[in-house]
């Protein structure tokens, strides 16, 4: 009489339907994550923030100098002066070490953004970083 010997083999068949499944989960909702205002930024070789930085304040400034705040409640709605300055100085009272950023389109006029950063000194925020795209990825 032989003897059984149980089989030990790993059936991966439900492994690889599973990571399928997440494949394409995460190819359909990658494209949804980008949020924003569409500006053709300038190249620099700058340094990114730091990983551990709170979620920075971001007014977009698009070619035609319309302003855009990433904290508005439709942040792709542009944005008038006054309601900028206004959230953009409430965000800071709540939490002040937060930094802010401004995107301005790279084919706009320069004084554009010359306006933006005025309006941000009028909020009263001390420090704002260019936001600038690596010059490897054009």
């Amino acid at each position: 009489m032989r003897k059984r010997r149980s089989i030990s083999d790993i059936n991966v068949v439900p492994y690889i339907d599973v990571m399928l499944v997440l494949l394409i989960i995460f190819m359909v909702t990658a494209p949804l994550l980008k949020q924003g205002v569409d500006v053709d930024l300038p190249t620099a070789p700058a340094n990114p923030l730091a990983a551990e930085s709170p979620e920075p304040i971001v007014i977009s400034v698009d070619r035609e100098g319309l302003m855009y705040l990433n904290i508005a409640l439709n942040p792709d709605a542009n944005i008038s002066a006054e309601s900028l300055v206004k959230q953009v100085r409430a965000a800071l009272a709540r939490e002040p070490k937060r930094p802010v950023m401004v995107r301005g389109d790279a084919n706009g006029r320069y004084q554009n953004v010359v306006g933006t950063l005025v309006l941000l000194q009028q909020a009263n925020v001390e420090s704002v970083g260019l936001v600038t795209e690596p010059e490897e990825t054009r």
